[in-house]
């Protein structure tokens, strides 16, 4: 038996090991850098003799280090050397292992041949203890880049060079198993490390032997089975057995090593504290269930794939996901993957939902293979449908592929024959699968965009712009449309369009513009063409069909701006273009909403200015004629109103006019003396015909002076004067036209006229959510909510129009009241201000808290019930917190004197009327305290102390307890002896991506805090101490923005306006107003 092993051994010893991909890249890559051409086959001769001879001069460790591609050579004289010298080369591995880790150790071969593994260990661990270890893992040294690299490569080539002899002595890499597993279990974690790369890598390069080893085993049974046919005995047979056996038996040996490396390192590093070795070791389990089924494919090693899913670190997750997405890849895996899913299949799930976008991504691919297999069933994927309209655009894309996949082409992988594959399907078929997904989202246009947006890179039916239109025009008798369906197809028409020409369906996260390179422009130009191709002549039906449905007409007109005109003219086909332009006429003055008549105006003008020659001239006669239709139509409602009749008629083309107007000038002079007229006679006209009445008689007067900007409610109409005021005050602002000849139009409000514009302003600030959401439904409404109003009076003040001394600071105390809008709104004026060179923001602040103090005074003396009264108070702490934040990092040093000011005035601002006004130490000035470095503490303290001196305490102890409280605060931080604590500040963030913003629920009545404290050191409201701030950093491009918003004309900036209202309602939308706050400590309201 031992000569047959010898004679199958010596036959392969000395073989040169095949040359590594790895190694060659490595010379390449060295060569490269040098700057010497790739070698030829002489030249890598003689490298490799050199090579070799220069390995009699370094130690093992420094060819890891940095001599890469000396490793082959340096394997193969160990393995060459081991036969006559065991116990060397064994040391020069293990003195290697230990170098690896770090160590530098004295550690001698006879030392230790005769020590045991835990001595060594021990001795190595006490290196490290005494700081004896350097980090070759995890450091940044350039030499050092490509270690782990080459550690990994050099343990995978000793043990492929060693497997046809020392690799089964039962000596070396047995002694090799037991150091690695016993430093892998050491505190250090460096040692971990290291040990545990080395070992997980080691059962990789066992796998590699094993399964070359299987393949030989089969080969030789196949050749015994064949031989025993022959004859039943012979010196042959039994040499076959003879390889069988030991083939057998050395595969026996690796498992073995395998599972004793599994269960001395894998099953503890799995959870160590450092997620890296968490990470190695799941993906590492993932590789070898794959390439080694026969061993790992079972559940005692599956579950720690599973297990992992719940790791706190994202990279862990996100590590096992894609190890089970390799598993179930394989077709032959999924028999034996039965109880795993079924134990597993939910947290898999969940994980398409998870705070980490990446993780989320990746668990939505591995749930797309458990349906392709069908392994998971319909009524488990219903969460995963809220994704498709989910914030970050990863998820929702990843989602999209999975919904087309799963319930659009209708993928199915089964290991029996017919397994589906619904690419090849035709476009009528996938249509109509994504109309009832769009079913879901109906009454929603806004998530049907969402939903298409998701889907639409996908399926490709959603480009067949043929069959669409096909379809909605009744040409294909496979499809039945209902009302609903008709109405989503039109929507996925015009969405799929816009898409395809390169323009957004849904509001981008970061507004930024998009940028096409020569090809894609090309294939935008394209996809352009194709769409003209297909609507050229049939546009005019599809328009004639759905002329009256109102739901329909707005996105099929929206289309013509996504056309290539010119091709009318190239294709002879301008009767068509001419009878899309009569009917898109027709739908202005057929329909009354607004996106039908925003619609019409914006093709007509499209028309006006993108077409050439005869049919431009025909479009601009056009919009001619529809304006002088418009304004005739316009007059004849004012008499039929001024006669008695009905306003609906007037109301319908005054919001045509406004529509019109928004877009151009409608020139007739006796237009604006009828509305006035009918304005002025008629006062109990409804209240919208009113406010469109001066909204046209307002762009009429703005196109006169070739200026532009925006305005619109009882609410609504009283939004619309305010709007309108302050435009109005904009457009005359006397330093505008001071030493001109138009001097005598420049206007300076007076400082009562300017409160009472404010009372106004502020009686919309203060209408419920409640309220506005009653006004929501009308028309118009996202131009005339306390957002437009907030505006109209920020623009006021950086305008410098009116006074900022009175305005600036009533606008600023309402910071933190009225939702997310509200603040965005103040923190750009705020933002904007500090541009300016002039601007006191001490003193802003100082007189904004004011307000807002004297806000919650008012509500205290008018006895007004606890949560109102609670509510204000805990405004004018937001407001202080708020404001304090702007003074974060190095803004606290530099603006130190602000600070000092602002806390120095508003001591004598709570002394001034003792002690009723003592609350606003507490309720305003503590956030200022904490920006303070303690060394200004003693002198406020004293002053604050000084003032009581002469003062009565023994009165009523809760009006004094806001100043006991302050001074507490005040001895404290003093005490701490606290430096700037930055870190501290910066706000707790629950891990991965946000949930969507909840209501708040209600803030409990005022209840008696005394002793406690409201604040603590470490800050208030870090979040907001970074808004303002934050907003410096990005802020530097907006100078001239923000300028020109503030001077710019109405109707060049209405639309941009009325978008960002848009987008800050829907910010406002996940907050609601608080009801009640506790009260200041002690309060005697």
């Amino acid at each position: 038996m031992e000569e047959t092993l010898a004679t199958l051994r010596r036959s392969k010893r000395g073989r040169p090991p095949k040359p590594r991909e790895e190694d060659h890249a490595d010379f390449v890559e060295e060569a490269d850098a040098a700057g010497l051409a790739p070698p030829h086959s002489k030249r890598k001769r003689a490298a490799s003799a050199a090579g070799a001879a220069s390995l009699e001069d370094q130690p093992l460790i420094d060819i890891i280090k940095h001599n890469g591609r000396l490793i082959s050579h340096a394997v193969k004289k160990l393995v060459e050397d081991y036969e006559s010298n065991k116990n060397s080369v064994m040391f020069q591995i293990l003195a290697m292992l230990f170098e690896a880790c770090g160590a530098k150790h004295e550690i001698y071969p006879d030392y230790l041949r005769e020590s045991d593994v835990d001595d060594i260990v021990l001795s190595l661990v006490d290196l490290a203890r005494k700081g004896l270890v350097e980090d070759n893992y995890s450091t940044k040294q350039k030499d050092l880049k490509h270690f782990k690299e080459n550690l990994v490569t050099f343990w995978d080539s000793l043990v492929l060079e060693c497997q046809n002899g020392p690799l089964f002595d039962d000596t070396l890499f047995q002694k090799v198993k037991d150091y690695v597993v016993a430093l892998s279990c050491t505190p250090p974690r460096v040692y971990r490390q290291v040990a545990s790369l080395v070992g997980l890598q080691l059962v990789t390069s066992f796998i590699s032997v094993a399964k070359t080893l299987s393949g030989q085993r089969e080969t030789t049974q196949r050749q015994l089975n064949a031989e025993k046919k022959k004859q039943s005995d012979g010196p042959l047979i039994e040499s076959l057995n003879n390889r069988l056996a030991l083939t057998h038996e050395n595969i026996t040996y690796l498992e073995d090593l395998m599972r004793k490396i599994f269960n001395g390192l894998f099953m503890h590093r799995y959870r160590d504290v450092d997620p890296e070795i968490r990470m190695s070791c799941i993906k590492s389990l993932g590789i070898w269930v794959v390439s080694y089924p026969s061993l790992f494919l079972q559940d005692i090693y599956l579950k720690y794939l599973g297990w992992t899913l719940n790791d706190k670190n994202a990279g862990v997750r996100r590590t096992s996901i894609l190890a089970l997405q390799s598993l179930y890849e394989v077709e032959a895996n999924i028999p034996s993957l039965g109880l795993f899913t079924e134990r597993f299949y939910t947290r898999m799930i969940q994980l398409a939902d998870d705070i980490d976008v990446s993780v989320a991504v990746s668990a939505i691919g591995l749930i797309k293979q458990l349906l392709r297999h069908q392994l998971l069933s319909d009524d488990d994927l219903g969460p995963l449908y809220d994704l498709l309209i989910d914030e970050p655009p990863m998820i929702r894309r990843a989602i999209g592929e999975l919904v087309y996949d799963h319930l659009i082409a209708q993928n199915i992988k089964t290991s029996q024959p017919g397994a589906r594959d619904g690419e090849n399907e035709p476009s009528e078929v996938h249509i109509g699968r994504m109309l009832q997904i769009l079913r879901e989202f109906s009454d929603d246009p806004i998530l049907s965009s969402y939903v298409i947006d998701d889907i639409w890179d996908d399926m490709k039916a959603m480009r067949d712009w043929r069959c669409m239109i096909s379809v909605l025009l009744d040409e294909n008798p496979g499809i039945e449309l209902t009302d609903m369906d008709g109405t989503n197809l039109v929507r996925m028409l015009h969405a799929s369009a816009k898409k395809a020409v390169g323009e957004r369906i849904i509001p981008a996260m970061d507004n930024r513009k998009l940028y096409y390179n020569k090809g894609q422009k090309e294939t935008l130009e394209n996809s352009k063409r194709e769409i003209t191709s297909a609507l050229l002549t049939r546009y005019p039906h599809l328009l004639r069909k759905y002329m009256s449905d109102k739901a329909k007409i707005s996105p099929l007109v929206d289309m013509m701006v996504l056309l290539k005109l010119e091709m009318y003219s190239f294709k002879r086909q301008e009767k068509h273009f001419k009878a899309a332009i009569d009917l898109i006429t027709d739908a202005f003055f057929k329909h009354g909403e607004k996106d039908a008549l925003r619609s019409c105006i914006k093709a007509i003008t499209f028309c006006c200015t993108d077409c050439q020659a005869d049919l431009k001239d025909y479009a601009e006669n056009k919009l001619k004629n529809l304006e002088d239709e418009l304004v005739l139509k316009v007059k004849t409602a004012i008499k039929e109103v001024e006669a008695g009749d009905d306003e609906y008629s007037l109301l319908v083309n005054l919001k045509r006019l406004y529509e019109l107007q928004l877009s151009k000038p409608v020139k007739n002079e006796s237009l604006f003396d009828d509305m006035y007229r009918i304005l002025s006679h008629l006062r109990e006209m409804d209240n919208e015909v009113k406010s469109f009445l001066l909204l046209n008689m307002y762009l009429q007067v703005a196109w006169c002076l070739h200026a532009i900007d925006e305005g619109r409610s009882t609410t609504v109409l009283s939004c619309r004067v305010c709007i309108i005021t302050a435009e109005m005050w904009c457009l005359f602002k006397k330093s505008k036209y001071s030493s001109t000849r138009l001097e005598s139009l420049g206007y300076l409000p007076q400082v009562d006229m300017v409160q009472k514009f404010w009372k106004l302003c502020e009686q919309q600030l203060n209408i419920s959510d409640e309220t506005e959401d009653e006004d929501a439904n009308e028309e118009y409404i996202e131009d005339a909510n306390r957002d437009a109003v907030n505006i109209a009076a920020t623009k006021l003040v950086l305008a410098d129009t009116v006074p900022k001394d009175y305005l600036g600071p009533e606008i600023v105390s309402h910071y933190a009241s009225h939702g997310a809008s509200t603040t965005e709104i103040i923190k750009h004026l705020i933002t904007s201000l500090k541009k300016n060179a002039d601007f006191d923001k001490g003193a802003l602040f100082f007189e904004a808290l004011k307000r807002a103090y004297e806000r919650y005074m008012t509500h205290v003396n008018d006895g007004e019930n606890q949560t109102l009264t609670g509510k204000s108070y805990s405004e004018c702490q937001d407001l202080a917190s708020r404001l304090a934040g702007s003074y974060v990092g190095a803004a606290r040093t530099k603006n130190k004197s602000e600070i000092l000011k602002i806390i120095q005035d508003g001591v004598s601002f709570a002394f001034a009327d003792l002690p009723n006004q003592l609350s606003f130490l507490e309720a305003a000035l503590l956030p200022f305290v904490s920006k303070l470095p303690s060394a200004d503490i003693p002198d406020i303290l004293a002053d604050v102390e000084k003032r009581t001196q002469d003062a009565d305490m023994n009165g009523d102890q809760s009006a004094w307890h806001p100043y006991f409280t302050f001074v507490e605060h005040l001895r404290e931080k003093h005490a701490k002896n606290e430096v700037l604590h930055e870190e501290e500040e910066k706000p707790v963030k629950r891990r991965g991506r946000p949930r969507k913003v909840r209501d708040v629920p209600d803030v409990p009545k005022v209840p008696d805090v005394r002793g406690k404290k409201l604040f603590n050191d470490d800050g208030h409201n870090s979040s907001d101490e970074e808004s303002i701030s934050a907003s410096d950093h990005h802020g530097h491009g907006e100078d001239e923005d923000s300028e020109d918003d503030a001077n710019q004309p109405l109707i060049n900036t209405i639309r941009s306006s009325a978008a960002k209202l848009r987008s800050l309602k829907v910010s406002q939308q996940g907050t609601s107003s608080r009801k009640g706050a506790p009260g200041p400590s002690g309060s005697n309201s």
